[in-house]
This record gives C-alpha cells, structure tokens and sequence, in this order.
C-alpha cells in the first residue's frame, strides 16, 4: 500500500483539477447524493386500509348514536368492516386451509358474530382497533427496515465505467471486479475499490465514522458510499455491488424484521391451542346455555363478548414491537443488529470477552515517544524529521507512523535520495547530505539497550534510529488506543457485574500495558483462534452467557459461540461479520454498552407488555365468566390492552432512548 503523502510534495501524485461549474456534465449524474429513505406513514397499505376503516367508522358512530335510520349509518359500518377486516380475514382463511386456527380469524368472527346480533357499533370498534393495532407494528418494522436498508442508498445508482478509453454510464449493478470507474469531485463512489489514479480527500465517515476527510491516492482503498472531494479520483472496482462494505452488512441484518425472537417463536407455539381453546370455549358458552332454554341472543352476546376479550393479540403484539424498534434505534446510531433474537441475547448477557487490536485499539500504529540516546547530539525534532525523510518513501506501517508523526508536528520533510529498504530490516536514505538507517535494533544494534528493553518490557515497538553511523534515539511505537475504550470497559463492568476479559493473540507485554490503560485486569495472551472459543465454552458451560467483541478472522469461531457476538465493522473481517449478531459501524467503543443497555431496556418492556395483557386478559375473561361484562366494555378492555402494548414497545425508537441507553 502506498503511504500518505502530501499534495504539496514533489512525490506525490498531481491531483486531477477540478471541474468549472460550465464544464459539460452528462445527463446522468453518477454519484449524485442520496436523499434520505424514509417510507411515508400513508405508503403502508395497512396503515391506509385502518385510515380508511377508523374514517368510516367516525363518520358512523354520531349517525348511530343520533337515531339517524339504518341507511345513513349502515353502508359506513360495512365500509369500515370490509376495510379493516379484509386483510386479517384473509390471512386467517389461508392459516385454516393449512389446518391452523389463527387469532386474526378468531378476531374477525368476534365482529361479525357482533354484527349478527345488531351490534354494528361494538364490532366495528373491534374492527378498527385491530387495524390500528396491525398498522402500528406494520410501521414498526418498515421503519426498521429503513434505517437498514437505508445504507444502500449511500451508494449512487449508476456510475461512470471507462471502457478502451470510452466513457459509459452504467448501473451499479453491471460493475465487475476489474472494471475502471471515474469518479468525479462531489460524487460518491460506486464501489469498493483501489485507486490507480488521482489524487483527492474522501469523506469516509458513514462507513468507518471518521470526523475528517482521508487523503486517497494510488493505491489507497476507498468504499462504496463514501464522499469524493475536490479532485477526480479512477479507482478499480474490487467487489461488485453485492460484495461492497455496505451490501454485507445490510445483507447480514434484512433479517431483523422477519426474524422471531425466542419469546415470539413460544407464543406462536401456543397461539394455535390456545385459540383452539378460545374456541371450544365459546361453543360451549354458546351451545350449553341454549340447551337449558336460554335466550339466544343474550346468550350469543355474552359467548361472543368470551371470544373477544380470550383472544391473545395483546400477547401476540407484546413482544416484537420493543424488539424491532430496539433495532431500528441502534441502526440510527450505527449499530445494526441482525435479528430480533440477537437484541434478546444481547440483553441476556452476563459476562463480557474483547479482542484487543481493532477492538479496544485503533489497528494502526502510531509513534507515542521520541526517546534520546546519550550522545546522539541531535534534539526531537531533528531526529524526527531525518527519520520520516528516510521513510517517506517506505510502504512498511512503522514507517508511516514515522511520517505521520513528523507531520503532526508541522515538520518540513526534505528530499530523500538513494532511498533503499530491506525487508525485516529497515530502510536507508541519505537527507540533507546525512546518511541516515531506520530499522528493527537487531539490524541497528550490536549490543543490550537499555531504552529498547525498556521499551519492549512496556509491549511497545523499538525502532532504532542511526545518522552517519551512530544511533542516536530509539522510537516507541505503539497501536494507539481507541477513544472511548475505558469508559466503555467501565460501562460494560457496571452491566454485567463482571469486569471484561481481554482475549487476544498479542504478545502478554502488549496485552498487559492495553489491559492497564483500559482498566482489564483478567488478560488472556498469545491465544489462538480454538483457545479463545474454549475460553468462551469454559464460562457457558458454568452457566455464563458471554458477549464477545472483535473484528478480525481470528476472532470469528469465538463470535460464532459466543451467546452474541459484536463486531467492530471498519476494519472487520468478512468472516467476522457473518458471524457476529451485530456490527458497530462506526467502531465507536462507546456503542457496545449502549446498545446492551437498550437491549436489557427492550426486555424489560416486553415483559411490562406481557404482564399488562395477561392481567387485561385474566380480568376481562373472569369478570364475563363470573357476573355479566358489557360487550363494548370488553372490547374496548382488550383491544385498548392491545393499542397499550403497541405503543409501549414503539417507545425505543426516540432518540432519547438510545441518549439513557448511553448514560448506563
């Protein structure tokens, strides 16, 4: 990979000029910038058909209630009950033709048997209710699906392919791995990729959250939705559309809204006997009264009143709603969480396993230290500036920390000639007429160093600076912290109880002084990919469920048997990615116990949502049973108890939810 360099040097590439405001553009604009996705709330077809049924039913019931006669009022109730009773109705048919009683069907009976009996204005109260209800969770999961799917907008629709010298526009869709694409100032990039040519700044920040642009010249990878700045950029496409950064990971999380989480899958379970029961129950609440001479129509009233307030859609509606809008909140702030299942097990977690190097640390190395040897004759600044010189040229990482440094502190970089590098070695250059080596202390060095133990005893790495064959300071290289980490260490100790253990394959020095910074004191070195999933094994197995966080292949078998798994998605693998239950975008530390903490608020609420329609269900079935329940009292009761639960769970997509979920 080529090292960053600055427009302004003499090595540098030359920057593609940019394009006059009259420059002919072509009529199609590649990269043009998304606009937000967002679906309409009136776009939802159940949202308009329970519009439509709430609106007939409005424009009914003063009608009704004023003694207008039955043609004024009548053709509205029907409008509403056609409207708001279609749909489930037709859902339920198809569940009975694969011999499955569904709550849907037992709902639309329950107004119909209603309007049998004359009572149009309970029933369509029914109607409506459960239309709401259903637009309610409809909403909840398109939301969901948009704040995922949204990403795929970040990336234009067509792009600019240079074929044999020619320009075409061609959809996104038709790029292949190899193929050449000119991306203009202000576009966004097609696709992942490689530059071969040009030179500009890329806003990077919707896939790896930085806050400022990043040089790119030849050679420099770039993403797919990311921003070009002011210079023209040809880059070779090195994924197609479905491979992209961003592709991948709203692969990994569509399934969120389809998804059931485990209390869902037990409700389905028992929905089917459970309604079957309701049923019988209602026959006989019907048949056995008759049989004793009893009036039909009281009779029919109060076993249809049964029907309505046994029905569980409260229960069936208490679980998913906080779930999915658990998960549409965390995609708004960058972490996307695959599935309902994976927010339900992020909550359940007791006890917390991090990877070190891209997890708690940036995953680039950084010089931390300029340190002096005893005769060197040279101040900081100097040596700083001779080193980075030297390797100015250099591909090697410690190398580009060197350079990085230097222009950190403003240092003007001289021309270096008669550049040379030796693999395992270091480099060679001569600066400012001085002969001057960077390289590793066994290439440098003849003896012991009391600044390079020193260094190496802290898991730091030496780098030995030599000018006309004297050493004259060792560099302390390190992987820099990622900003956030102790306080999201901290964070993750208060919620599980547990401080966090530190997994890696680094060596025990390394892991020892990152261990120190973050406040981990259980470490784990030097590990391979099978010891950090026996370590994961070892805590399930004595009744702990184990959040692990990583990015990289190595860290992806433990991700897999972990009870969830979190990967830290700039720099992540793609095996990690598959095989994690949720992807920190952004690679904010922070975000980890943020989004535990939503998940532990969205169990909470579906078990507020459980208890509130059972306790709804419990009284309205016993008051009808025992003495006499109206039947707009019970379906008001119930189906109100069936709204509540709906809302309830819609509360964790406010922002100020995710804000609390931050703070714990």
């Amino acid at each position: 990979m080529v090292p960053p360099t600055s427009p302004t040097s003499p090595t540098s590439p030359t920057a593609t000029p940019v394009h006059d405001a009259t420059t002919a553009r072509p009529a199609v604009t590649p990269g043009a910038a998304p606009g937000r996705r967002r679906t309409r709330l009136l776009a939802l077809p159940e949202v308009r058909w329970a519009a439509l049924s709430a609106i007939a039913f409005l424009c009914a019931l003063p009608l009704d209630l004023g003694g207008a006669p039955a043609w004024a009022w009548g053709p509205l109730y029907a409008l509403c009950y056609a409207a708001g009773g279609w749909e489930p109705g037709l859902e339920g048919l198809r569940a009975l033709r694969e011999k499955t009683l569904d709550v849907d069907l037992l709902m639309v009976v329950a107004a119909v048997g209603a309007a049998a009996i004359g009572q149009f204005l309970d029933g369509g109260l029914l109607i409506v209710i459960f239309a709401v209800s259903g637009a309610l969770e409809a909403l909840a999961t398109r939301r969901t699906a948009d704040s995922v799917s949204g990403l795929l907008d970040l990336a234009p629709a067509q792009a600019l392919r240079l074929t044999d010298g020619a320009e075409e526009v061609v959809p996104v869709s038709d790029l292949r791995v190899g193929d050449t694409v000119l991306v203009r100032p202000g576009e966004r990039l097609p696709a992942d990729g490689t530059v071969l040519e040009g030179a500009s700044e890329v806003d990077q920040a919707t896939i790896t959250g930085e806050p400022l642009p990043v040089d790119r010249f030849p050679g420099h990878t770039v993403f797919a939705g990311t921003l070009n700045g002011t210079g023209s950029l040809r880059v070779r496409v090195d994924a197609d559309a479905a491979g992209s950064v961003i592709a991948r990971i709203v692969a990994m999380v569509e399934e969120a809204s389809a998804t059931k989480a485990p209390t869902q899958l037990f409700i389905e379970k028992i929905e089917q006997r459970y309604s079957t029961g309701v049923v019988a129950a209602t026959v006989a609440l019907l048949v056995v009264p008759l049989a004793f001479g009893a009036d039909f129509t009281s009779t029919l009233l109060r076993a249809m009143t049964f029907m309505i307030v046994a029905s569980p859609c409260a229960v069936v509606l208490a679980t998913m709603p906080p779930l999915l809008s658990a998960i549409a909140n965390a995609g708004r702030h960058g972490v996307l969480v695959k599935s309902a299942v994976a927010m339900e097990s992020l909550a359940s977690v007791t006890r917390v396993a991090l990877d070190k190097t891209g997890t708690l640390t940036e995953g680039a190395p950084r010089l931390a230290e300029v340190r002096l040897l005893p005769d060197g004759g040279l101040d900081e600044d100097t040596v700083l500036t001779l080193a980075a010189a030297a390797e100015h040229h250099s591909e090697h990482p410690l190398g580009r920390a060197v350079v990085a440094a230097a222009r950190e502190r403003g240092l003007r970089l001289p021309e270096a000639r008669q550049f040379e590098s030796a693999p395992g070695r270091g480099v060679s250059a001569r600066v400012s007429g001085r002969a001057v080596r960077v390289g590793s202390p066994a290439a440098l060095l003849t003896g012991e160093c009391a600044e390079v133990t020193a260094l190496e005893a802290d898991g730091r790495t030496a780098v030995v600076v030599e000018v006309d064959g004297r050493p004259v300071a060792v560099l302390a290289v390190e992987d820099r912290l990622r900003h956030g980490a102790p306080e999201a260490v901290a964070a993750l100790a208060r919620l599980t109880g547990a401080g966090p253990t530190l997994l890696t394959g680094d060596n025990p020095q390394a892991a020892a002084r990152v261990a120190g910074e973050v406040g981990i004191t259980d470490v784990r070195a030097a590990l391979l990919p099978q010891d950090k999933v026996a370590a994961v094994q070892e805590w399930e197995r004595a009744g702990d469920r184990v959040l692990v966080v990583g990015d990289g292949v190595n860290d992806a078998p433990a991700l897999a048997a972990a009870t969830a798994g979190v990967a830290m998605g700039r720099a992540g693998s793609d095996l990690a990615l598959e095989s994690a239950d949720a992807v920190v975008v952004r690679d904010e530390a922070a975000a980890v116990p943020a989004v535990v903490a939503l998940s532990r608020r969205a169990r909470r609420l579906v078990v507020q949502n459980l208890v509130i329609a059972s306790v709804c269900i419990g009284v309205l079935v016993v008051w009808d049973l025992a003495w006499h329940l109206p039947l707009p009292l019970g379906v008001a009761g119930h189906e109100g108890s069936t709204v509540l639960v709906g809302l309830n769970g819609l509360r964790l997509l406010r922002e100020s939810a995710w804000r609390r979920a931050a703070q714990a």
